[in-house]
């Protein structure tokens, strides 16, 4: 949510749910990218459409240094220059055989996108755990609604003591669906997890009920 004059990052996922070798799809305002993690353990997030006949990157996999296509092959690295086209094994690809792809930061165990140009890097978030993402198909007004809380510039909305201590950490794809990734403020062993993750349920349920209630009144 936090956002500058020039652009602003988005947290699409969790570190632990990309492990290397792995895509996954990913959505930002500018559509549906491919988030994939290298061999050598290099996040990247390239736009999730294969020049050559259109399919979805994130369908595809991850051999070494390289995102390749399921359908014909074509291998992508992750400056979006294609690196091989398996039909024509001995034909160095054209430069202008492109995919887009966007910058990409991980800390705190959160991979984030860049929408625009930001001036500054991502949130650091040192104090929390992050447990789990979940779609929330709600809008940020009744995710707060529901946990009783604000969430500040950048997106972090502390629910209290009384919740488990949990904190969301809200992306907004639309103003019916929120990405929310489910942080624990400081260490929590395996009771504390399953309750945050309950509450984090709950919470999920409560705002899409108050979203529904928002749409029929």
């Amino acid at each position: 949510m936090h956002s500058d004059t020039t652009g602003s990052w988005m947290p699409v996922a969790l570190s632990g749910d990309l492990p290397a070798g792995t895509v996954m799809p990913a959505r930002i305002p500018a559509g549906s990218v491919a988030l994939w993690r290298s061999a050598s353990g290099r996040p990247a997030a390239s736009a999730d459409r294969c020049p050559h006949r259109g399919m979805r990157l994130s369908h595809g996999f991850v051999r070494g240094e390289a995102l390749s296509c399921i359908y014909h092959g074509w291998s992508y690295g992750q400056a979006g220059n294609c690196l091989r086209i398996p039909a024509h094994p001995r034909l160095a690809p054209p430069e202008t055989i492109r995919v887009t792809t966007h910058r990409v930061e991980e800390s705190d165990g959160l991979i984030w996108i860049a929408v625009g140009n930001p001036l500054s890097q991502p949130p650091r978030l040192t104090d929390f755990v992050p447990l789990r993402s979940l779609t929330v198909l709600a809008g940020v007004a009744a995710i707060e609604a529901a946990a009783g809380a604000k969430a500040n510039l950048e997106g972090l909305l502390e629910v209290g003591e009384d919740a488990g201590n949990i904190c969301l950490l809200l992306s907004p794809r639309d103003d019916e669906e929120t990405l929310t990734h489910v942080l624990i403020k400081g260490e929590a062993g395996p009771a504390e997890c399953t309750a945050a993750s309950r509450t984090a349920e709950s919470l999920r349920r409560k705002a899409e009920g108050l979203q529904k209630k928002e749409i029929t009144q």
